[in-house]
């Protein structure tokens, strides 16, 4: 009952009031058809935006097939009618006679029937992956399982001749060669569901089936109340409670959900592309954070793919100290800037003022058909011709001119387009070249007559051991001497290059040089007798410098790495040695195979294998999609990298292609996620990005279900309770967009754990909310909905500024017109009480967004100034609440009225114990309790089904 100084209140203000109150009758038809019409725009933006994605999807693919076409010839050189004739390359069949010459694209995949010149090379990288050109010749191979760099005899649909001529029969032409097997592979090849999207359509379907289940159960709940005189009569009764059960289902879907996870997965690809990761598949930034291995190509990637001289060896001399000498060269790349090093490292100033070493720059820049140049464009120096022939280039720029003592830094004053030849051009200009003979497979090597001022010298370069066979002198390094080539020197010599080519798997070119008659201008075969040795020199595709530091890592964050490429198993494991981030394996027994090895083991070997592999090598296009498939078999998400057209089945097969930027268009067309800078590195700072982003998905996921989890339970318990709606449908409609909008976004903003690297790859079966996550959203959802019902409640029965009605009159407030009160009935429908609880959901929500900076880092770690676009969203959100609250029209739009400071203190003390609750909660995580609370185990399976089975 009401006393005296309650009953003083004016009738009239809650007249006046009921007139400006939404009637009770037509609220939930109005918040069901405005619902309704909200929820009509969502879908129709996610149905437009699924079309755009199928529709781009589609574009790729084709686009992808389309950039195949483009390596196929256009023209072949055909013999028909007993003659040679040009006719289109699409005319050929089967059993055609074809000539290939230097810069030919091969028009069919043909076998080799006759050489027209000393030897046929071949660059086929984009089909095999190979760094170098390869040598063709007559002979079949006699190799079992034969790859494709064993078919020696075979010339590739789509390869270029780099050097010699040769015919060839036609045997197989349009989808039966080697670069049709390719695009068969990539239309078989069917997008994989990412590992989000998975988890979020099973955290929908099970959403679904709770927010069902609340609405049944609230609408069976309230059965006895069918009948109450308010309704008017059963049907009415039982419509109202089904009117309440659907803005409960309202209340709890996140229909913003999409559109966040969507800005979010945007804001990611954003940042990754600061970090030369260009993604061109959106959900493959969350795909990332869950990559388990890396299959990662060699060349290119974990190397420079710019072949580079590292070791030189000459006599030094054979009367005192040591015979040999060795020295060392800086740089990785075509860049010629490097130093020389001698074997105690100290770096030498004037290179060329040693007669090995300046004899060595010149037969580098003479004996050589190659071109290095600046690109302006791409700010990088690019290589026409043979990589070898290019790292001899460069040697000679680092070794620099005689006679120059300001040499090094006049040098580096030159342009960038000057510097990249101008040792090499000196020479040139200082020699001229009167007679060539081109490399041949029998000899293994290759000379130039060179002319200047009346002397005529030879200079010859090769296999070491074809050189080495014809010397018969030597070339000191200490006084410039010539002397004989003995059998001790000999034997020392052979030494030295066993070492560099199978103890550090360098790729070895002997030099040397003879005096030839003066005014001779012809040279023959016979010439190549009696040479001078000058040097060995050792080359290789270096690694890049901050591999080693990406793969510990990769360990670190528990990602395996395997190495796959097209070279030989030994030069592969040295360059894995040289990386350094193979150390911790004692060798590579066991985990290094070559495709036709692993093809041979039986299943359950194979199954074995997988899972300590870390080297595979001698593949070909079909063994890296096998490679793939048998690791996704095992439940691996896998990342893999490519930059030729053989890559791209896999590419496509991967849960996320990665293709280098220097790579074909059919790679990048094919890929998820193409790398600016061809950089093994900027994978492991993506994966660190993606890991980051699903980081901050679970947390505005779990922002914005706990929020609306508080709204479920607030209109649930007001109805249980049987008290008037806490909320009018359009205040709802105002808490959903200003809370699921602008701070759920910001979220997207939080920062990188700092062990975001340090914690082992979500399992793909992991759900995207646990048990444990979600009993905290019913925690701190129940208490949003709680604090809000509070807040209602507190109104009418404490506020000094209410009426102070008994709880039980509040109860039975739907039996006020039917029975004699002290108050009007009319104080139900006052806009205060449903202020404060729309108020204090507001409010609880903000705290709660802070609460989301981190799954499990209290606000003491990461505070909230760490996101100021949270802080920022936070702000703006209460501006557009206040006005809302103290503007007149916006007032009357929204039933609310100001509140007092009184009720905003209130508002306060009912908000902020959201932020301890969380941090309780956030304490057990840390302290891993919350894993009891895992609604099911799972147990990985790590074998393939059918061996699980027997």
């Amino acid at each position: 009952m009401l006393d005296p100084s309650q009953r003083s209140w004016s009738s009239s203000r809650w007249t006046q009031q009921k007139v400006l109150q939404i009637p009770r009758s037509q609220s939930m038809l109005e918040f069901m058809v405005e619902t309704c019409c909200l929820k009509r725009e969502v879908i129709l933006m996610i149905l437009a935006a699924n079309a755009a994605v199928g529709v781009i999807t589609e574009t790729n693919a084709e686009k992808a097939l389309e950039e195949l076409r483009a390596y196929q010839a256009d023209i072949a050189t055909v013999l028909r009618n007993g003659c040679f004739s040009i006719l289109p390359a699409t005319d050929l069949v089967p059993g055609d006679i074809v000539e290939v010459s230097v810069g030919c694209k091969i028009p069919a995949d043909m076998r080799m029937i006759e050489m027209l010149s000393n030897q046929l090379r071949v660059d086929q990288a984009i089909l095999t992956g190979e760094s170098c050109s390869v040598e063709k010749e007559l002979d079949s191979t006699v190799a079992t399982n034969a790859v494709y760099q064993d078919k020696t005899n075979i010339l590739f649909s789509g390869t270029v001749v780099v050097a010699g001529r040769a015919k060839a029969v036609v045997v197989g032409v349009g989808a039966n060669t080697a670069m049709g097997n390719i695009r068969d592979s990539m239309l078989r090849t069917e997008d994989e569901v990412t590992p989000l999207k998975k988890k979020l359509d099973e955290f929908g379907t099970f959403l679904a089936k709770v927010i069902a289940g609340i609405c049944m159960l609230v609408w069976i709940v309230n059965i006895g109340h069918f009948r109450d005189p308010s309704h008017g009569g059963l049907l009415r009764g039982a419509i109202h409670y089904f009117k309440i059960a659907v803005a409960l289902a309202v209340a709890a879907i996140p229909e913003g959900l999409p559109a966040v996870v969507t800005t979010c997965l945007a804001l990611g690809t954003k940042r990754m592309a600061r970090l030369n990761a260009i993604v061109r598949s959106l959900p493959s930034v969350e795909t990332l954070g869950c990559t388990t291995v890396i299959c990662s190509d060699k060349t290119g990637t974990l190397t420079t793919n710019m072949m580079s001289v590292s070791k030189i060896c000459v006599f030094h001399s054979v009367h005192h100290g040591p015979v040999t000498a060795e020295y060392s060269i800086s740089g990785t790349t075509y860049s010629p800037e490097g130093v020389v090093l001698d074997s105690a490292g100290i770096q030498l100033d004037f290179p060329a003022q040693l007669p090995c070493l300046l004899h060595i720059a010149m037969c580098s820049a003479l004996c050589n058909e190659s071109i290095l140049q600046y690109n302006p464009d791409k700010g990088d120096y690019e290589k026409i011709g043979e990589a070898t022939e290019v790292a001899l280039r460069v040697l000679a720029e680092k070794v620099g001119l005689p006679g120059f003592n300001s040499m090094p830094s006049a040098l580096n004053m030159l342009s960038k387009h000057e510097r990249a030849s101008y040792c090499n051009r000196y020479w040139e200009n200082q020699f001229k070249k009167v007679a060539l003979l081109d490399f041949s497979r029998d000899r293994k090597m290759m000379s130039v007559l060179c002319s200047r001022k009346q002397l005529e010298i030879m200079f010859s370069k090769g296999a070491p051991e074809s050189i080495i066979s014809r010397c018969t002198n030597i070339l000191c390094n200490d006084d410039g001497s010539t002397v004989p080539l003995t059998a001790n020197l000999r034997t020392e010599l052979e030494a030295r290059f066993r070492s560099f080519a199978e103890t550090e798997t360098l790729r070895c070119l002997a030099l040397a040089l003879k005096r030839m008659p003066m005014g001779q201008q012809t040279l023959s075969f016979n010439d190549e007798q009696d040479l001078t040795f000058i040097g060995l020199v050792g080359m290789l595709d270096p690694p890049r410098e901050e591999v080693r530091n990406a793969m510990i890592s990769c360990m670190t964050a528990g990602i395996r790495v395997i190495v796959v490429t097209g070279d030989n198993k030994s030069t592969a494991e040295s360059v894995c040695r040289k990386i350094g981030a193979f150390d911790h394996l004692v060798d590579f027994s066991g985990h290094s195979y070559t495709a036709s090895e692993f093809e041979e083991l039986p299943a359950l070997q194979q199954a074995l294998a997988l899972q300590r592999m870390a080297l595979f090598t001698r593949v070909e296009p079909s063994h890296k999609r096998m490679l793939v498939e048998a690791l996704q078999h095992q439940n691996e998400v896998v990342a893999m990298t490519g930059d030729g057209v053989n890559d791209a089945p896999a590419l496509k097969k991967a849960d996320i292609g990665i293709a280098m930027g220097s790579g074909t268009a059919v790679a990048k067309s094919a890929s998820d996620m193409v790398l600016a800078d061809d950089n093994f590195a900027s994978i492991v700072a993506a994966i660190a990005e993606g890991r980051a982003i699903y980081n901050n998905t679970k947390q505005f996921i779990r922002y914005m279900i706990s929020s609306n989890i508080g709204e479920v339970v607030c209109i649930f318990v007001a109805a249980m309770l049987g008290i008037p709606d806490t909320l009018a449908p359009v205040q709802l409609l105002w808490v959903n967009l200003v809370t699921d909008g602008l701070p759920a976004t910001a979220i997207g903003f939080n920062k990188q754990d700092s062990d975001v690297m340090k914690v082992k790859p979500r399992k793909v079966n992991e759900a995207v909310v646990t048990g444990w996550l979600f009993f905290r959203y019913l925690v701190i959802g129940a208490y949003v909905g709680l604090a809000t019902v509070a807040g209602f409640i507190w109104w009418f029965v404490y506020s000094d500024n209410g009426p102070k009605l008994p709880y039980g009159e509040l109860m039975n407030f739907d039996t006020c017109s039917s029975r004699e009160t002290t108050y009007p009935c009319s104080i139900f429908d006052d806009r205060h009480p449903s202020t404060v609880s729309m108020t204090v959901l507001v409010v609880v929500e903000m705290f709660n967004a802070l609460n989301n900076l981190s799954e499990n880092q209290s606000l003491l770690v990461i505070p909230p100034w760490s996101n100021l676009w949270l802080v920022a969203s936070i702000v703006l959100t209460m501006v557009l609440h206040l006005l809302i609250l103290y503007v007149q029209p916006l007032s009357i739009l929204f039933s609310v009225t100001p509140l007092s400071w009184a009720e905003w203190t209130v508002v306060l003390y009912l908000s902020f114990p959201v932020i301890i609750i969380d941090e309780v909660l956030k304490f057990f995580s840390r302290n891993s309790c919350g894993t009891r609370f895992n609604f099911r185990f799972r147990r990985p399976d790590v074998l393939p089904k059918e061996l699980r089975d027997k």
